[in-house]
């Protein structure tokens, strides 16, 4: 019988689909017969609702992200929510009961707290013995994630470790494999033929611009800024699903003093990776350990508060990122790491010692480990 795998996550071009996605490609490459379901856990049991949470969330992080920061993580919110979630987990079980006995999964893995909660709730209230794992798609885990019916709990350092053995899990459960990104990652790029194709010149800096699957960010500014470097740079920008920020730069380019090669939703963030000298980005989860398995110097701009802002707390700490105010400072850190080659190769080294290009491979071992239970 082939290994059957239900694989949680949220919101369409997220992280967390993202890791799913990942996730799925690996567990294919140990065992190509698994039959493997992948599910957007929020649109499966409440479309209405979702398209409501993710255009307030998406209004509340453009406009105002200090509101975010306050309810993020914080201990009366979840407390007073606490209810609320129990509630929507009961409204619910009728759908994932009836997924469960459709699929009749052999393990189940989460790439969001809000799925691995809903299924963590499921097991202790009908009987549930089906193994779940939770996989972590930012570097520091919130309130959110915490639940005794969690067979395995996926992070990416000590640190992490240490924040649910806080709360009880006991630290066997919890498992250092890395936040999972596509298992391309780990494999060497040929540079030249990438630097043919998108016309860069190897002897100049390659400079690699990113906002997320949404394109979020002052991008438009921070090109304009870079575009007034002193050094000679090149830049590859990739603004996701923001049609009308890929529309600006290509109208734009033909006054750009620097070569700019700009790219909407792509599959080659690898290749792109492994050219370019340095990332300027906002630091999601996937985007930032994408970074580390190439070994590749962060300028940290514009973090959302909350999660992004505690993964620039981690890449910060450990010396693999800098981080800007502003886009005009964020072309400024430019300009001073590039030149300072001795800087950025620190960096590089402190990018290389917290990669974990395996990630997905390794996560992938424990789930089909743990449909043998």
């Amino acid at each position: 019988m082939p290994k059957k795998v239900l694989i949680l996550h949220i919101s369409e071009n997220s992280g967390h689909q993202k890791a799913a996605f990942a996730l799925e490609k690996a567990v294919r490459m140990l065992e190509p017969s698994a039959e493997i379901l992948v599910i957007d856990s929020f649109n499966y049991t409440n479309p209405l609702v979702e398209r409501i949470i993710h255009r307030t969330y998406m209004g509340v992080i453009k406009n105002k992200p200090e509101v975010w920061e306050y309810l993020y993580d914080n201990p009366k919110v979840f407390r007073s929510l606490r209810r609320l979630r129990d509630l929507i987990h009961r409204f619910n079980s009728g759908k994932l009961k009836s997924l469960l006995e459709d699929f009749n999964p052999d393990v189940i893995a989460c790439t969001q707290a809000f799925p691995c909660g809903m299924v963590a709730d499921f097991k202790v209230s009908f009987g549930l013995n089906t193994p779940l794992i939770g996989v972590l798609t930012d570097c520091y885990p919130h309130s959110y994630w915490f639940f005794d019916a969690v067979d395995y709990y996926i992070v990416n350092s000590e640190n992490a470790v240490e924040r649910f053995v806080e709360h009880g899990v006991p630290r066997e459960r919890v498992k250092i494999y890395g936040i999972p990104i596509d298992p391309k990652f780990a494999s060497e790029v040929d540079t030249d033929r990438v630097r043919s194709q998108m016309g860069l010149e190897s002897s100049i800096p390659t400079v690699l611009v990113m906002g997320g699957g949404q394109g979020l960010g002052p991008i438009a500014e921070l090109i304009n800024e870079l575009n007034r470097v002193k050094h000679p740079i090149q830049v590859i920008a990739v603004t996701g699903s923001n049609a009308r920020l890929l529309d600006w730069i290509e109208r734009k380019k033909p006054s750009f003093r620097i070569k700019m090669v700009a790219l909407g939703m792509t599959d080659n963030v690898d290749e792109l990776m492994s050219v370019s000298s340095l990332i300027i980005t906002k630091p999601g989860g996937l985007t930032i350990s994408e970074s580390l398995a190439k070994n590749l110097p962060i300028v940290i701009l514009n973090p959302i508060p909350g999660q992004e802002a505690k993964n620039s707390e981690f890449l910060l700490k450990n010396g693999a990122a800098v981080k800007a105010d502003n886009a005009s400072d964020a072309a400024f850190l430019t300009e001073a790491l590039i030149t300072q080659g001795s800087k950025l190769s620190h960096m590089r080294e402190n990018a290389a010692r917290l990669a974990k290009p395996d990630s997905s491979t390794d996560i992938a071992r424990l789930i089909l480990e743990c449909s043998n239970t």
